[in-house]
C-alpha cells in the first residue's frame, strides 16, 4: 500500500480553509424539506398518446409520417428514396425487407448486402415514448447494436400497438414481450445524433444519424 505526503505549505493552506469554514457555515437550503410532503407534477394535455408521441419526437428534431397502413408506409418511403435520389436503402427488418421484395421494390437490401456507404437504413423499434418522443431500441433486434447508429439516416417504423405513455411503461411492455427477460442493451433514442462539445456549437450527425424518420403505421403490429 502506497502513502502519499502532504507538502507542509499545502496542509497550512488547507488547515486555515478548514478553520475558516467552521467559523462561515452556510445555512442550509430549504431546511424544512424533511418535514414536507413532496409532490411531483406532470403536465399532462389533452392528446392521445400518438399524438403526444408526434409532437415530442418532432420537437426533439425528427421527422414524423403518418401511414394508414403498410401499403402507404411503402409509398411514402419509396417517395423519399426517389427524391433523395438515394442509390441504397439497408432494411434490418426482416418482415419490411420481405415486404419490399412481395412488392417488386427495388434498392432495398440487407445490411449485409450492403455496402458501408449505404444512404439509409431502417428498423423497427421495440417502442416508443409519448412523453419525450423517444423511440424505443434493443440488442434483440436484427443489428440491433450498429442498423440504427452507423448510416447518416435512420429510417424508424413503428406501429400503433408499441406507444407507451412514459419510459417505465415503455420497458414494462418491452419486458413482457421478452417474457421477463429484458434484451442485454436498450438504448431509448430521442431524435437525431447532435453534440455541442466542439465550441460549444450544435452539430448533428456526428455520433449516429444526422436524420431520423418515423414512420408510424396506423394498424397493430
Amino acid at each position: 500500500m502506497h502513502t502519499f505526503k502532504t507538502s507542509k505549505a499545502r496542509e497550512n493552506i488547507l488547515s486555515r480553509i478548514r478553520k475558516h469554514l467552521e467559523g462561515h457555515s452556510m445555512p442550509m437550503p430549504y431546511p424544512n424539506a424533511d418535514k414536507e410532503q413532496l409532490n411531483v407534477i406532470f403536465e399532462y394535455n389533452n392528446n392521445s398518446d400518438e399524438e403526444s408521441f408526434a409532437e415530442a419526437f418532432i420537437d426533439a428534431g425528427g421527422k414524423f409520417v403518418f401511414c394508414d397502413n403498410e401499403q402507404e408506409l411503402l409509398e411514402h418511403i419509396y417517395t423519399l428514396y426517389e427524391n433523395r435520389g438515394w442509390t441504397e436503402l439497408a432494411c434490418a427488418e426482416e418482415s419490411l425487407l420481405q415486404l419490399f421484395h412481395n412488392n417488386h421494390i427495388k434498392g432495398v437490401k440487407s445490411p449485409d448486402e450492403c455496402s458501408e456507404a449505404a444512404d439509409a437504413c431502417i428498423t423497427g423499434c421495440e417502442g416508443m415514448i409519448a412523453r419525450t418522443g423517444s423511440i424505443l431500441l434493443s440488442s434483440r433486434q436484427n443489428k440491433g447494436r450498429s442498423a440504427s447508429i452507423f448510416y447518416p439516416v435512420h429510417l424508424v417504423v413503428a406501429y400503433a400497438n408499441q406507444v407507451s405513455k412514459d419510459i417505465a411503461q415503455g420497458l414494462e411492455l418491452l419486458k413482457n414481450n421478452y417474457k421477463g427477460q429484458l434484451p442485454s442493451m436498450v438504448n431509448i433514442n430521442t431524435g437525431p445524433s447532435r453534440t455541442a462539445d466542439i465550441e460549444k456549437t450544435l452539430v448533428t450527425g456526428v455520433h449516429g444519424p444526422g436524420e431520423v424518420f418515423c414512420f408510424f403505421v396506423n394498424a397493430d403490429k
